[in-house]
């Protein structure tokens, strides 16, 4: 109990010799934290002008703010005179590096693999991407994880770790994305003319490709029923970054194959499946034999 009550004569005591050098380190945290987060602000603008990626200039802008307010939290350590604790701190830094790092290996490895994807910039905002099993755009990255916006509007925070150790898929990263679906027309039908037909109709959808990545039409597959036809075409995704768009025009295009092919008389056929009643070709058996 006296111990207490030193402790506390000593700590009101401090605080009546030194209120203005503590008034003095108030104001200085409160300043450098607002010239930090204002040099974060400004960084990221800067370099979201030149960089082409934003991901690049948001993770530097929030690793600079980070480094930048620890800086500030050691200088007030040393102005509020624990120069010997602020040593230590430094000391012992790369033991409480390693000793964290362990302790955190999911978060530390979050954390390197942000800073592998920011300098590598394998996606931008807004492109859509696909790893792990997971699709969806790009909306967001920070120090650990980076928000990705599924087609059905479900916000997925994904570890950066997953992104970096996994196939990654970028469908948008250079603007053009390819399509493709079977068709299948009876062995009556003429291919070449279905074909010619097919490749027609595909021109004349508005949002496919029809310079450097043609359509391209072709015989699949001689099925049991059928002759399979590939039908493959792009679009253009910086046009539109929307799914649903690249969607309603893959839709539209076998909506027109399949309008074309009936108009034009070719059959479509469905597979054929054979059925034995075996109960039935039995008890006829047995009537004939009554009947003998």
């Amino acid at each position: 109990m006296e111990n207490a009550i030193e402790f506390y004569n000593n700590v009101i005591q401090y605080f009546r010799l030194n209120y203005i050098n503590l008034l003095l380190t108030l104001l200085f945290v409160v300043g450098g934290f607002i010239i930090a987060n204002f040099i974060k602000r400004r960084l990221r603008l800067r370099l979201s002008r030149r960089s082409p990626n934003f991901i690049t200039a948001t993770f530097i802008s929030q690793i600079t703010g980070f480094t930048l307010k620890s800086i500030v939290v050691l200088i007030t350590l040393y102005l509020l005179g624990l120069d010997a604790f602020t040593n230590k701190i430094l000391a012992g830094a790369g033991i409480l590096t390693f000793v964290i790092g362990f302790a955190l290996k999911d978060i530390g490895e979050n954390f390197l693999a942000g800073i592998i994807l920011a300098f590598k910039s394998p996606f931008r905002l807004d492109d859509l991407i696909e790893v792990n099993g997971i699709e969806g755009f790009v909306k967001d990255i920070n120090i650990r994880e980076t928000l990705i916006k599924t087609p059905d509007g479900k916000d997925v925070f994904l570890p950066n770790s997953i992104i970096l150790k996994n196939p990654f898929i970028n469908y948008t990263i250079d603007g053009f994305l390819r399509y493709e679906f079977i068709v299948g027309i009876a062995y009556e039908n003429h291919p070449t003319e279905a074909i010619k037909l097919i490749l027609e109709t595909v021109n004349n959808v508005v949002g496919v490709l029809k310079e450097d990545r043609k359509p391209v039409v072709s015989i699949s597959d001689l099925a049991t029923n059928t002759i399979n036809i590939k039908v493959q075409f792009w679009v253009d995704t910086f046009k539109t970054s929307k799914r649903s768009v690249h969607h309603s025009i893959r839709s539209q295009v076998m909506n027109d194959v399949v309008a074309a092919l009936l108009a034009n008389g070719f059959s479509l056929p469905a597979t054929i499946v054979e059925l034995k009643n075996y109960e039935q070709s039995n008890s006829l058996n047995l009537k004939v034999e009554r009947n003998e």
